[in-house]
């Protein structure tokens, strides 16, 4: 299935991922918003989105990514935010093209590395990342302050 950088354009077909994404996490949206998150996101840079296609040109899943700097390691790196496939695209190796494609970007810009975060109960997830080379943190925990409502 092909995988492709998301420009402006594809925001509609985004948006409509994004919000099942949402959803999916229990904190759904209006699709205006999402679309005008989504549409800023592009237009800054602020993060680099890619979307997966069926050979009809459906759009069936996205990954998003968020660059930052690790000082650890004085080097630039990804935040893999965001990871979804459309129901009707599950089971056909989307999830793993989107992460491939992701890695393959990081590598380009010279990034030296890709961090995310799943839910304790993603197993599915966990197999998925375990199997693409990713390691589970058993050093650092994650925190959140909260600042809005």
């Amino acid at each position: 299935m092909p995988i492709s950088r998301a420009h402006p354009a594809d925001v509609p077909e985004l948006a409509e991922l994004f919000a099942g994404y949402l959803d999916f996490y229990q904190v759904p949206r209006p699709l205006p918003e999402v679309s005008a998150f989504l549409a800023a996101r592009l237009e800054r840079g602020d993060s680099v989105l890619f979307i997966a296609r069926d050979q009809a040109g459906q759009a069936l899943g996205f990954v998003q990514l968020y660059p930052f700097f690790a000082s650890l390691h004085m080097a630039p790196a990804f935040l893999l935010s965001d990871l979804y496939v459309h129901p009707t695209g599950r089971r056909q190796g989307l999830a793993e093209q989107l992460m491939n494609a992701a890695r393959a970007h990081a590598e380009a810009s010279g990034a030296c590395g890709l961090q995310l975060e799943t839910a304790k109960d993603n197993l599915a997830g966990q197999a998925l990342y375990e199997k693409l080379g990713y390691v589970r943190d058993e050093v650092f925990y994650t925190y959140w302050l909260g600042l809005r409502p």
